[in-house]
């Protein structure tokens, strides 16, 4: 079992919350300073950060898997350093790659039928998309295809995965080994989505096949001004 998982930290998770509806995933968790959301392929956490801290507006990368020493007996006999560790949310799976970058593997929760599926409402042609920017692509990618992911495309510069049980990975070249800004990929008629968006009230443009949504944390300053949709490649 392996999910796209990203955490996104804001100070405007109401905010954001209307955004995410309007894209098509659905709220499955509210825990407070705490929410979930269920895309037709992959889920995204949001958390509530103070205004203007530092975490304000990042994304971390992050994975959700079923069994955690499984998983990081597997990732560790394929050469990728994994260790079960307590982590705030609890017990996960910290893989370390050999550039420096450190990822949580959490544990997942199942569906309410049992099924590791995500909500059957959320629009199934969303992925959430989780980034690791790296100076050393080629060893990054390696060290997702060691937790299981599955190549998609790649160039010079960037590799892209996807995941057994949803949400796309991707590696892109970088000047430091860190997580990457939120976007998500559509697998559908951008153009569609755009009119919804807007029916919604979010702002939104079309530009060079990219769906660029107005990013509610760019007040901060430290953000970047929109969040990215591109379209899925064809099959």
């Amino acid at each position: 079992m392996l999910r796209v998982h990203p955490i996104h930290f804001t100070s405007r998770p109401e905010q954001w919350e209307h955004l995410l509806g309007a894209l098509g995933l659905v709220k499955t968790m509210d825990d407070g300073d705490w929410l979930e959301f269920d895309a037709g392929s992959g889920r995204l956490a949001v958390h509530r950060a103070a205004h203007s801290s530092p975490e304000d507006g990042t994304t971390v990368f992050g994975v959700e898997i079923g069994i955690l020493a499984e998983f990081a007996r597997r990732t560790t006999e394929a050469g990728t350093q994994a260790e079960v560790i307590e982590a705030p949310h609890g017990s996960a799976v910290r893989v370390t790659g050999q550039d420096g970058f450190t990822f949580l593997a959490e544990q997942a929760r199942r569906a309410a039928d049992g099924t590791w599926a995500t909500s059957a409402h959320a629009d199934p042609a969303l992925a959430v998309t989780a980034t690791w920017l790296t100076p050393d692509v080629d060893g990054a990618a390696r060290e997702l295809r060691n937790i299981g992911a599955r190549p998609r495309s790649d160039t010079d510069t960037t590799a892209d995965f996807s995941t057994k049980n949803g949400g796309i990975l991707r590696v892109v070249h970088g000047a430091a080994a860190e997580s990457g800004d939120l976007a998500f990929e559509y697998d559908g008629g951008l153009e569609a989505l755009l009119q919804r968006l807007t029916a919604a009230g979010v702002e939104a443009r079309l530009d060079d096949e990219i769906l660029h949504i107005a990013n509610p944390d760019a007040a901060t300053g430290a953000a970047p001004a929109s969040i990215g949709i591109t379209r899925a490649p064809s099959a």
